[in-house]
């Protein structure tokens, strides 16, 4: 029977007593944004790899240099079942922030529905909406960054992403026949590439 290989965890103890009090919604922000597990106050969890401990070491530098007191321990769970459980944890809140995507991305292609049923195929409303795309490829990326453990609603998410990405390319495809000449009247615009 093979078992499954060891990982490491980095468990990390942060206090900001005697500090600014923007330290402490600074490292909150940066915990956060590596996708931390919270075990108790100022305590949490992430897994062990060079580009999150890296960030951990720069942000236990800036804690210490502002006057706080930070630590970053390395550790191994002995009951697998608790890793497990660990890990779901991890992949709910994944899963939490994914379907926040799923639930604000039907207004955007609501909004591009709209606009063509209006007859508002226009580039400004295509730019508009690449704007608002592109917000929210951005935010996907950055909850994958910390979704070491390919949370389930990952790829719901990036699918209906991708199905926004065409409905866009549709619309913008309609604003080009709307504003193009006819035939005969004047230079076409030239394609996007």
């Amino acid at each position: 029977m093979t078992s499954e290989p060891e990982r490491s965890w980095l468990l990390i103890s942060v206090s900001t007593a005697g500090a600014a009090d923007t330290l402490r919604v600074q490292v909150w922000r940066k915990l956060r944004a590596l996708g931390a597990l919270y075990l108790q106050q100022s305590v949490c969890l992430l897994p062990a790899r060079a580009e999150v401990l890296r960030e951990l070491r720069r942000l236990a530098d800036r804690i210490r240099h502002q006057g706080g007191t930070a630590r970053i321990l390395t550790m191994a769970f002995t009951d697998p079942a608790e890793e497990q459980a660990v890990i779901a944890e991890l992949n709910a809140a994944r899963d939490a922030e994914y379907a926040e995507v799923l639930d604000r991305l039907p207004e955007l292609r609501r909004e591009l529905a709209d606009e063509q049923a209006r007859g508002n195929a226009t580039y400004a409303e295509v730019e508009e909406s690449e704007a608002d795309l592109q917000r929210f490829r951005t935010w996907l990326g950055k909850i994958a960054t910390r979704d070491y453990f390919a949370a389930p609603g990952g790829q719901t998410a990036r699918d209906a992403v991708e199905q926004a990405a065409a409905e866009l390319a549709a619309f913008e495809e309609a604003a080009l026949r709307a504003e193009a000449p006819v035939a005969g009247d004047g230079p076409r615009p030239l394609d996007r590439p």
